[in-house]
Parts: C-alpha cells; sequence; structure tokens
C-alpha cells in the first residue's frame, strides 16, 4: 500500500469515527432536542482548538455478540482545547453510539483523559449521555465506573470537575457527577436517577415519570444534586463557559483577573434604602450583592434549591470572589437542613480554589420545628460552622439587619475566622430577637404589670436599645466596624486588598471529620 493509500485509509478510518452511530442515529438525536457529542464539544471550546486522543481504541468484549459490533470511537469523545484561551480538558459520552453506554474501554478513555488533567492542572469537564453501564461486558463496566469515582475523589479540591448532564445518566453512572463540583442540567433532555420509573414501579407501586423522577427541575429545585438547568444544549454550554471564568484551573492558581470598569470607590445610595424601617419586612438580598459587585453581575448557583441562602460568583475590582448571602424574602433568611449544606459545600469548594468568600448576613435563627429536628437541623447546621471555621481564604461577612444567636455565629462571624466583619447601623445582633428576649427577661415585670401590653412594649423597647443594634458586639471587638450601607462596596474592594497576601496555618492531619 502506497504512502497515498494510507493517507485516504486514514481519513476513511477517522470520517468512520466522527460519523459515530451513522446518520439515523445523529438525527434521531437531533430529533429528540439534543446535540451529538462532537457538536457539544464544538460548542464548548474555542474554535479549533479541541484535540481529539483515542479516537481508534476499540471495545474488547467477547460475549452477546459484542465481537460483531461496531462501536466507533467507542462512544465517548475524549480529549483536550481551550476555552477563552484557557487549557481544558473534556469528555462526550455519544448516545448514538451503544447508547452512550460505559463498557471497559470506554473507561479507560475517560480515566486517561482525567489523569491528563490532573496531570496538567486543568479543569476537567464531563458530558454525560448515556445508558449505563454496557450489561454485555459485565463486570468489567462496573470496574470502569470504580476507577471514574476513584479519579474523582483524588482530583477533588486540586482541579475543577464540571458534569454537564446532557441526556440520560441512571444507576452507578449518577456518582461520578455527584463527587464533582457543579452538575449542569438540561430541562426536558436529562434525567439523573438511581433506579428508573419501570424498577421503582415494580418494588413499590410508586408511578412516576423520566422527568418528575429525575429531570432537570426536580433536581435543581428539590433534591439540590444539580446546581444549573439550562433550557438547551447551546445555553447550557454557554452557562459553564461563564462558570469557568470565574474559576482558577487548579488549587495552586488564582482565578483570572478582569479589567475592571467599575469605579473602585462607587457609592451606592440606593443600598441606605433597601432595608425597611419595619424589622419584620422582607427585601431581596440580591439588590444588595447587585449594588456592591462589579458591573451588578452576579452568577447565582443552585438558584432554585433552598433559596433562603442565595450562592453564587462575583467580581470585586475585577478579581473573583464567592458570595453567600441570606435571603429574607424567603422563610426570613432562616438556616435549615438545605441551605445549610448549600453554603457549607460552596465555602468549601471557594476555599479549595483560593476564593475569597463575602458574606451578607441577616438572619433570624436556624428555623425552627419538629420536622427540621427530626431531619437532622443539627447534624446539617454543623457543617455549615465546620465549612466556615476551616475555610483559610480571606472571609469578609457584612451584617446587613439580623444577625440572631447560633445562626449569628454560624454565619462567618468573628469566632469563626472571620477577617473583616463589618455591620450596618441597621444591624441587630444579639441571642434573639427583641420580643422573644423581653418575654424572657421581664417575664415577671410584664406579669405583674397592670398594663401589661405597654409594660412589655417599653421592655421591647429598652432591650432594642440595648442590645438590637451593633455597637455592643463592636465594643467587644467582635464587629470591626460599622460603616454607612453606600460605602459598602469600597470596604469590601479595600479589605480584599489587606487580605491578599493572607497566610494561615492550621495543626497538620490528615483531613478533618465534617459531619456528613
Amino acid at each position: 500500500m502506497s504512502t497515498i493509500d494510507k493517507l485516504n485509509d486514514l481519513q476513511y478510518r477517522k470520517s468512520v469515527i466522527e460519523e459515530g452511530g451513522g446518520a439515523a442515529k445523529v438525527k434521531k438525536q437531533h430529533e429528540s432536542g439534543k446535540l451529538t457529542a462532537r457538536e457539544r464539544i464544538n460548542l464548548l471550546m474555542d474554535e479549533g482548538s479541541f484535540v481529539e486522543i483515542d479516537a481508534f481504541v476499540k471495545h474488547r468484549g467477547t460475549e452477546f455478540n459484542m465481537p460483531q459490533t461496531e462501536a466507533p470511537g467507542e462512544g465517548v469523545v475524549t480529549g483536550y482545547g481551550t476555552v477563552d484561551d484557557r487549557l481544558v480538558f473534556v469528555y462526550a459520552q455519544d448516545f448514538t453510539v451503544l447508547g452512550g453506554s460505559l463498557g471497559e474501554m470506554h473507561a479507560k478513555k475517560i480515566c486517561k483523559v482525567m489523569d491528563m488533567a490532573l496531570e496538567m492542572g486543568a479543569p476537567i469537564i464531563g458530558i454525560n449521555d448515556s445508558g449505563g453501564a454496557r450489561i454485555q461486558e459485565g463486570i468489567d463496566a462496573l470496574s470502569g465506573f470504580g476507577e471514574i469515582f476513584y479519579r474523582n475523589t483524588i482530583s477533588s479540591g486540586v482541579i475543577p470537575q464540571i458534569s454537564v448532564i446532557m441526556g440520560p445518566c441512571a444507576g452507578g453512572a449518577v456518582y461520578s457527577p455527584a463527587i464533582t463540583d457543579f452538575i449542569f442540567m438540561v430541562n426536558k433532555t436529562s434525567q439523573m436517577f438511581i433506579t428508573g420509573p419501570s424498577v421503582i414501579k415494580a418494588v413499590t407501586g410508586e408511578e412516576v415519570t423520566f422527568e418528575e423522577l429525575g429531570g432537570a427541575s426536580t433536581h435543581n429545585i428539590k433534591s439540590g444534586v444539580a446546581h444549573f438547568e439550562a433550557a438547551n444544549d447551546e445555553e447550557c454550554m454557554q452557562q459553564v463557559k461563564t462558570l469557568l471564568s470565574y474559576l482558577p484551573s487548579n488549587n495552586l492558581s488564582d482565578a483570572p483577573v478582569y479589567d475592571c470598569t467599575d469605579d473602585l470607590n462607587r457609592v451606592a445610595d440606593r443600598l441606605i434604602e433597601i432595608i425597611p424601617d419595619n424589622p419584620n419586612k422582607a427585601y431581596d438580598i440580591k439588590d444588595v450583592i447587585g449594588e456592591v459587585v462589579d458591573n451588578g453581575e452576579f452568577f447565582e448557583v443552585q438558584a432554585s434549591f433552598a433559596r433562603n441562602i442565595v450562592v453564587g460568583f462575583a467580581r470585586m475590582n475585577g478579581s473573583s470572589v464567592g458570595i453567600i448571602a441570606s435571603q429574607p424574602k424567603v422563610l426570613a433568611g432562616s438556616l435549615d437542613v438545605d441551605s445549610s449544606d448549600k453554603a457549607a459545600r460552596f465555602i468549601r469548594f471557594c476555599d479549595s480554589f483560593n476564593i475569597p468568600i463575602i458574606t451578607f448576613v441577616d438572619v433570624p435563627g436556624f428555623l425552627p420545628g419538629v420536622s427540621q429536628e427530626h431531619t437532622g437541623i443539627i447534624r446539617h447546621g454543623a457543617k455549615l460552622l465546620y465549612a466556615y471555621s476551616e475555610a483559610t481564604v480571606p472571609k469578609i461577612t457584612v451584617i446587613t439587619r439580623k444577625a440572631y444567636g447560633g445562626a449569628y455565629i454560624a454565619m462567618s462571624s468573628k469566632h469563626l475566622g472571620a477577617d473583616m466583619v463589618l455591620a450596618w447601623p441597621t444591624a441587630e445582633i444579639a441571642v434573639m430577637g427583641p420580643e422573644g428576649a423581653a418575654n424572657i427577661i421581664f417575664r415577671k415585670e410584664i406579669a405583674k404589670a397592670d398594663d401589661p401590653i405597654t409594660t412589655r412594649s417599653e421592655k421591647i423597647a429598652e432591650y432594642k436599645s440595648k442590645f438590637a443594634n451593633p455597637y455592643t458586639a463592636a465594643a467587644r471587638g467582635y464587629i470591626d466596624d460599622v460603616i454607612e450601607p453606600d460605602a459598602t462596596r469600597p470596604r469590601i474592594i479595600s479589605a480584599l486588598e489587606m487580605l491578599a497576601s493572607k497566610r494561615e496555618n492550621r495543626p497538620a492531619k490528615k483531613h478533618g471529620n465534617i459531619p456528613v
């Protein structure tokens, strides 16, 4: 065979692989509202930057007609390229080839690219669209899952790991995304579940649709498994790009710094008017965030789950920051099981990747109730305390209004190692709310009074004047400064600049034991 013939043979082999499962299967993929693996990669990567590896890998199955079964690319596309000129590694399961099922060599391709990402210190993005384990390969398929889970765990906290669910992800396959840092899902076309509707009906008698059981809305609103929901594949990939722009490539580097076009000393007059005079009236903490961060741009994470706390990324003076904020609009901003989990995990991600943490506090306490106690608010709330205490990145706290009891401590107080704690004049820092405190402290005086209602009102006012303000805490040094609300942006930026060289040493240990 001549050189020309060999080149033609190479091009032919590549063309067969690039066609995936063939025109009919590709058409079916498009008709179901989904792009192919290669189309998704091209959407994600800078144009012309993707370099494929292991395209010629083949399965080694010997049972159930596998020797006669062709699987171009082994049902997964792997490689590397750039996103906004930064190196990333990617794998995308190809549903047009054996339903994207995971077999021995399919898993080896994924493991290789994961190893490369770890060695090079670059993010890994996994695009999941698979029918699950390739049953024909039996234990070899299960082995492949285990190898992937192990690498997910070893890479955790070293490189950002992003999972993009763009089709089915069932059974053992769901645990790789669950270990990774962020999960994206597409509305109506992606699902995640351990056992499908048919198995559930057979075992429990419950009838449920794929979408109700494990669709994007279910996992973004109810379970908290997913972090982002997109309307289609194109929007999803744009969300992934936006997230990457806030993240460093690894735990030894810093997130990219962008030119700041927003005045560092901008005074936000609107902040003076945001807090209602009535302490029991709600407001939207996102309005506060928008007034403080660069250009009002805030990339919220898990926006639909545990909405009584808000987490996400923004920039201050062009640099990435992580934001955690009480949301008075939902449950009055109380902390519960889900919000504690949501915030704790986000804090630990930011700490892993050197992203400073800014906390806005307006919290009346941990949510009371039998349900909360029985679902473990003690254990889950402890995660939040642990995460803040463990974090060594710069931690800046702004108390806008209520900060009561154990929830005051939990929301990045000075006592948990916050570097800078600022309070607005509207802040109320106390063991509990004035009404409840007055009922306890002045119980006897109120009971004996000729006019209990008036006496109670007087005692509430007395308690407010003594404790429901930021000055008692400031007198003890628990608050570093009481500031005018409109100066919040320049004060935070000043604190971030001061804390840029922060170094904090902790006792040597293998790892702590977080109350999971």
